[in-house]
């Protein structure tokens, strides 16, 4: 198998010299250039695996060559060479498309591990893979568009916020950035930031070391180590208190962790997704977010449409749901009548896929002949989502309080719990039990999974925690 080129650009004698040495190591051939204007020759004669550009050159800049390289040479890998400790010109970089950056002093752990995922990025064919995104169900407009977007972001290193509402599917975008990316032979770790009590954060991010506190029997890898090599998907990232989100920042920033009651930190390769339902910018200048922290994980921004903006997909979306779950009960998919298919698609389902899900699991389990109709469907009045209106306002980058609460002061959230009311008193005695005990046992699932997190069992149900306490209060669940 012939060599590989690589492609170093610096105005730095000794850099050049250094990278040469270290990439020739690697069993790479390397060539050099000192300003943008030879880097341009360089690229023009030769098909290089990667590129390491300075920030500062001569005759230009390194955000100029990596310009034309995300132009020209969409395939080539590209890292920054940074001076220690300048994120923002890092994060710069990675936003003009860099793969990813080193900082000088040049660090040959790091630097291998830089290369190694690079080279891994340049021999796949990408094209390929693509077919994994089919995963994200609709051919709307807007699902093209996301479509195309986790393809661009996935080959680069920078780290990702995935915004959107409850249920959209965050994770589902997270999982699918990963496998289309050069880290895919790797582990992807998920983690509910808002499911881990506060006091445990650090132990199990980082790891400890046996004896470190009391309860420490042993040593334990933390969530960095089992993600190394890969992706570590950081869910509900808003719910990170302020301590643990200066060590996470600390973390990025020096790629590297300590357990607690270790002496020296390990040095970690593992790229950082997130995701929230919260509007982060808004918490950032209410000051329960930190701005270094916001600005580090959110190189790029990467929306999710809620299924409101996406009505065209309902029927696919609920044609896949009744497909797995006949297949789950053994049975032939159930029918959606004509009526209860025109109310799913006039419906604005706060709780998105997941709602959606929901309803359709509820009314299979509750319709005569497999065939769903409209009163099947329990679907919510029109008007009761004001809690919804509430995370879609949060969402919103104009996001202003004083304007939500004057339209929202006539709909007290208690008429939520009042409509759940008036629709069980209205079924038969019989089938009110069943509904409730589905419903129980829904409910103890979530918590059960959530460790019995009221918060975090409201999100998986779809639910607001107020209208989850006045389930639990209604079904006798302590």
């Amino acid at each position: 198998m012939s060599k590989q080129y690589a492609l170093v650009i610096d105005d730095e004698r000794d850099i050049r010299e250094l990278l040469s040495l270290m990439l020739g190591r690697m069993d790479l051939l390397v060539e050099t250039a000192a300003t943008v204007a030879e880097a341009r020759e360089r690229l023009a004669e030769r098909r290089y695996a990667l590129c390491f550009t300075d920030m500062r050159l001569p005759d230009g800049s390194g955000q100029e060559i990596i310009a034309l390289i995300a132009a020209q040479y969409p395939e080539m890998p590209v890292a920054m060479i940074t001076a220690y400790g300048n994120v923002d010109a890092a994060v710069d970089a990675l936003k003009a498309g860099a793969f990813d950056f080193v900082s000088k002093p040049v660090d040959i752990s790091v630097l291998r591990r830089l290369v190694q995922t690079a080279l891994k990025l340049s021999e796949e064919k990408f094209s390929e893979k693509v077919s994994s995104s089919s995963k994200l169900i609709g051919d709307s407009a807007p699902m093209h568009e996301l479509r195309a977007t986790i393809a661009k972001v996935a080959r680069s290193q920078a780290p990702v916020y995935v915004a959107g509402e409850s249920g959209v599917g965050k994770e589902l975008v997270a999982r699918l950035i990963h496998e289309l990316g050069p880290r895919s032979g790797a582990p992807f770790v998920p983690v509910n930031c808002g499911a881990i009590p506060s006091e445990l954060m650090e132990s199990e991010f980082f790891g400890h070391k046996k004896g470190s506190f009391t309860g420490a029997g042993a040593d334990k890898d933390g969530l960095f180590h089992a993600a190394q090599g890969g992706t570590l998907f950081l869910d509900e990232v808003a719910e990170l208190p302020i301590h643990m989100q200066v060590k996470l920042l600390r973390v990025i920033q020096e790629k590297a962790v300590r357990p607690i009651g270790a002496r020296a930190e390990i040095g970690i390769d593992v790229r950082i997704l997130s995701a929230t339902h919260k509007n982060l910018a808004r918490l950032v200048e209410l000051g329960s977010f930190r701005q270094d922290l916001f600005y580090r994980i959110n190189v790029i921004e990467l929306r999710v449409p809620p299924l409101r903006d996406r009505r065209e997909d309902i029927p696919q979306l609920a044609g896949r749901v009744l497909e797995r779950l006949a297949r789950d009960n053994g049975t032939a998919p159930a029918r959606l009548e004509p009526g209860a298919l025109a109310a799913l698609l006039a419906y604005d389902f706060p709780g998105n896929v997941r709602e959606l899900e929901n309803v359709l699991e509820r009314s299979v389990a509750l319709c005569e002949n497999n065939s769903i109709g409209i009163d099947d469907l329990r679907l919510l009045p029109r008007d009761r989502p004001a809690a919804a209106s509430a995370e879609s306002w949060a969402n919103s980058p104009g996001a202003n309080a004083q304007e939500f609460h004057s339209e929202h002061r006539a709909a007290p959230s208690t008429a939520h719990e009042a409509a759940d009311d008036e629709d069980d008193d209205a079924l038969p005695g019989d089938l009110a039990a069943a509904v409730a005990e589905t419903e129980r046992a829904a409910i103890m699932k979530a918590l059960e999974a959530t460790r019995w997190n009221r918060t975090s069992a409201a999100k998986q149900l779809g639910l607001t925690l107020r209208q989850l306490r006045y389930r639990l209060e209604k079904l006798g669940i302590e």
